[in-house]
């Protein structure tokens, strides 16, 4: 397939997703006669282009309202700078788990110059978006029992598999981060977190500086297991104090630099 003919496929791709609103990759493969790999890796360019968004199963239509502006603009330019400098962590060849999440999820596109990933998850979103990178990185599956609210495999399957192999970092999300204690989750599910972070040598949290401080009941990884913490360069002085204070390398996203 030329170039020429690529750029014509994802035109007429992008024509029928603002035409039809979506779009499945099973059709597309079968109209163009191409792979679904190929048909994936369409899609993410254009999602990546911001000219529609990535659905299981296909894409849909870029709605109006997604327009540059307000509190969404704001969470989803923190979720790429955060994404940009968990990216930058990563060395090619490297063995890593991406937990199940929206501010993980972001990682995957500045994954797409690395060279010989193994990249482990327990989220099906996730699972797809790596298999549509260029650079097809090698895809582990924890598999286990689904857990709807979490939108990702959980328990002791999921947790025996991980126990089988050795990573070099765990790239995992939260829902706060309590200064005292570590990360905290409003899931109960906490086992897979816990196998996760002992199966990396490296355990990244990526998370919004607004959920720093926040005090949720169940503690899920404790600063102990942590090693890096990467937030945007909205936090507090104090909060960054008292991070660092817990030995952890605390890097702030737009600077893409250690906090002073």
């Amino acid at each position: 397939m030329t170039k020429r003919n690529t750029q014509q496929r994802r035109h007429t791709i992008l024509a029928w997703v603002n035409e039809y609103g979506e779009v499945s990759v099973e059709s597309l493969a079968a109209e163009f006669e191409t792979s679904e790999v190929t048909i994936r890796k369409d899609l993410t360019a254009l999602e990546k282009s911001g000219l529609l968004l990535r659905r299981y199963g296909g894409a849909i239509a870029l709605p109006k309202e997604i327009t540059a502006s307000g509190k969404d603009a704001q969470d989803s330019a923190r979720k790429t700078a955060i994404a940009k400098a968990a990216a930058a962590l990563i060395k090619d060849h490297n063995r890593i788990i991406i937990d199940s999440g929206r501010t993980t999820e972001t990682v995957i596109p500045e994954l797409a110059q690395k060279r010989g990933l193994v990249v482990m998850t327990n989220a099906m979103n996730i699972a797809n978006r790596l298999l549509s990178l260029e650079n097809e990185p090698t895809l582990l599956m924890t598999g286990g029992t689904w857990d709807p609210h979490s939108e990702s495999f959980q328990g002791q399957v999921a947790e025996q598999v991980l126990q089988s192999y050795d990573f070099d970092q765990l790239f995992i999300g939260a829902d706060g981060i309590d200064v005292e204690r570590g990360t905290t989750t409003f899931n109960e599910l906490i086992g897979l977190s816990r196998v996760m972070a002992k199966s990396a040598r490296e355990v990244i949290v990526m998370v919004e500086s607004d959920k720093i401080g926040r005090k949720i009941p169940n503690l899920e990884i404790p600063w102990a297991q942590i090693t890096t913490l990467i937030t945007d360069n909205n936090l507090a002085d104090d909060l960054r104090q008292a991070i660092k204070a817990r030995g952890i390398q605390l890097i702030c996203a737009e600077l893409h630099t250690t906090c002073k």
